[in-house]
């Protein structure tokens, strides 16, 4: 970390400077389409995994635990592996596009494109938007439920005006818990998306390992995005306190 701030506020000739940090705006459409992906993909976690929260949440104790421990299984694996394992069914001769052929249909090609990666980053990480989400939907009372159909609130109306906003603690928490690891993932846009989508972490891994080496600018750029990463979760934690 010390050598990311040394390289971050010193030039090639070891003098301190703040000109790699002014340079970082030509990189601002790869911070806005890291944005983007990131923003889109913790929104899709979000609407996939809160139903699959909110259905384990009303199952009996023994299956919650069997139904947690089957979410949390993609977690005790590399998200390298789960990568390849991803590019294997995505690919050309894999098992969508197999079952595609099986059924007539023309088989398309989904590696190196958009919907790859943000395939894998919903995949990668679900489990947690799904975990927290079922935290705070386990702790709501039950009475406070019953209450509300004894006061002749229907289940839509006793969801929208109880449940929900009991649930907002987990979603925020989901939501800080995806963003950030999902705003900093080389790997995936790296190896689903090819060139057609250079997100910010890879384009940090470039500075640092590809031919564009320069430490200097991958610093100043790792910097702005640690910044950036601590500033919305800080936000998110604020929502989250005013919320309880």
């Amino acid at each position: 970390m010390y050598a990311v701030f040394y390289y971050g506020f010193t030039n090639h000739n070891g003098a301190f400077t703040f000109e790699n940090f002014f340079n970082v705006w030509k990189y601002s459409g790869v911070f806005l389409r890291s944005i983007y992906f990131t923003s889109i993909s913790t929104l899709l976690c979000i609407i996939i995994g809160y139903p699959v929260a909110f259905t384990i949440s009303r199952l009996s104790p023994k299956w919650q635990k069997i139904s947690i421990t089957a979410i949390t299984l993609p977690m005790w694996v590399n998200s390298l592996l789960i990568t390849y394992a991803i590019m294997t069914l995505l690919e050309i001769n894999g098992p969508i596009n197999g079952l595609l052929s099986f059924l007539n249909f023309e088989k398309v090609s989904l590696v190196n494109t958009r919907f790859a990666v943000l395939f894998g980053m919903v995949y990668n990480s679900i489990c947690y938007v799904v975990l927290p989400i079922h935290s705070s939907l386990s702790k709501i009372d039950l009475g406070i439920i019953q209450a509300a159909k004894d006061l002749g609130a229907n289940e839509l109306k006793t969801f929208i005006k109880i449940i929900f906003p009991l649930s907002i603690p987990g979603i925020l928490s989901g939501f800080a818990m995806t963003f950030g690891p999902s705003m900093s993932n080389f790997i995936i846009s790296k190896m689903l998306g090819g060139n057609t989508s250079l997100l910010i972490g890879e384009l940090v891994e470039l500075k640092f390992l590809g031919n564009a080496y320069d430490p200097h600018s991958g610093s100043a750029l790792a910097l702005v995005l640690t910044l950036f990463i601590v500033l919305c979760t800080g936000l998110a934690n604020q929502i989250q306190k005013y919320s309880r």
